[in-house]
């Protein structure tokens, strides 16, 4: 009776994945079934939306559904990656995801989701240099070490202007600090939009956002930008040093985004998903719409997109450490 219930069951087991398998290509096929929610968590205006906006231009297309935007700002991104997190896992709500959330997850004591076990990666889809910019009618530094001798000697502080409490701004604001010894106050805010007004008016000194909101106004002469925080210097800024080069050591933080999905999403809508995004972050138009926002366009498996995920998590975590970088 044993033998005959054991084999039973394993008939049984072997006809129902063999019936998966030849349903997965066609769930791949049937999705999706209805439009897309791209989930931005920051406001309109900064980075992540201007991303997640042409990435849904040209997705809309491909996919034959809307890929609609919402934006669902807070607490430093984590608004936005909690709610994905627990959305239906069919592939119709997806997440902008950033740089920002390998770092939430140390400077949060307590995070309602976990980024790596509640979300599976797609494919990231660019890498934006930091830029370290002032607005020139109200700081007149006009490099690195003018603007550090004038932190190190301003009374009431510097200000610096954040997309949030956790993000890679603010994480790059700390960094600042302890290799020059200056004190700035950090101001965050809840996007890129918000602060960019701001800097243009004055009410903080500088900020270390992302190139692309800047970047017009770089150009217009209303923001000066002193140093990119990469490794390299930004194909859109090629005059403009490194930290490095304007003689701060250990600066290669960039800001990355990309599009990740609930983590129980079926695997063939995962792997449609990456091929159709890959195909789209490949393609001449869009390549040229992310070089003059100052993005570079990149693809990946999810398995790589995943390792840059964890190696970042382990980098961003000993960063925090250091700066002692810690929010309730």
């Amino acid at each position: 009776m044993h033998t005959t219930f054991t084999l039973r069951h394993a008939v049984a087991a072997s006809l129902l994945a063999l019936g998966f398998a030849a349903s997965a290509p066609a769930l791949a096929q049937d999705w999706p079934a209805k439009p897309i929610s791209l989930v931005v968590p920051f406001p309109s205006g900064g980075t992540t939306d201007v991303l997640a906006r042409a990435l849904g231009d040209q997705l809309s297309k491909s996919l034959g559904q809307p890929v609609i935007v919402e934006n669902r700002p807070g607490a430093g991104a984590t608004v936005g990656a909690d709610y994905v997190s627990k959305a239906k896992a069919d592939g119709h709500t997806l997440l902008m995801g950033a740089v920002h959330h390998t770092i939430a997850t140390s400077v949060y004591k307590k995070l309602p989701y976990s980024f790596q076990k509640d979300l599976a990666p797609v494919t990231p889809i660019a890498m934006v240099p930091n830029v370290l910019v002032v607005n020139p009618a109200k700081t007149p530094a006009k490099s690195v070490a003018e603007l550090v001798a004038l932190a190190k000697k301003a009374s009431p502080e510097l200000s610096y202007g954040s997309n949030g409490n956790g993000t890679a701004q603010h994480l790059i604001g700390t960094q600042f600090q302890a290799v020059t010894g200056a004190q700035l106050l950090h101001v965050p805010y809840k996007g890129s939009g918000p602060l960019t007004t701001d800097l243009l008016g004055g009410q903080v000194a500088m900020s270390f956002d992302t190139l692309t909101p800047v970047l017009p106004h770089i150009k217009a002469g209303k923001l000066k930008a002193l140093a990119v925080t990469t490794a390299k210097r930004s194909t859109a800024l090629p005059d403009v040093p490194t930290m490095e080069e304007a003689g701060l050591k250990g600066f290669d933080i960039g800001t990355w985004f990309g599009v990740m999905a609930p983590a129980a999403t079926p695997q063939p809508v995962i792997a449609r998903l990456n091929a159709e995004i890959v195909k789209i972050v490949n393609s001449p138009d869009f390549q040229q719409r992310m070089l003059a926002a100052g993005a570079e366009p990149m693809a990946s498996t999810p398995e790589a997109f995943a390792r840059r995920i964890q190696d970042e998590t382990a980098k961003f975590a000993g960063l925090v450490k250091e700066g002692k970088v810690t929010i309730e």
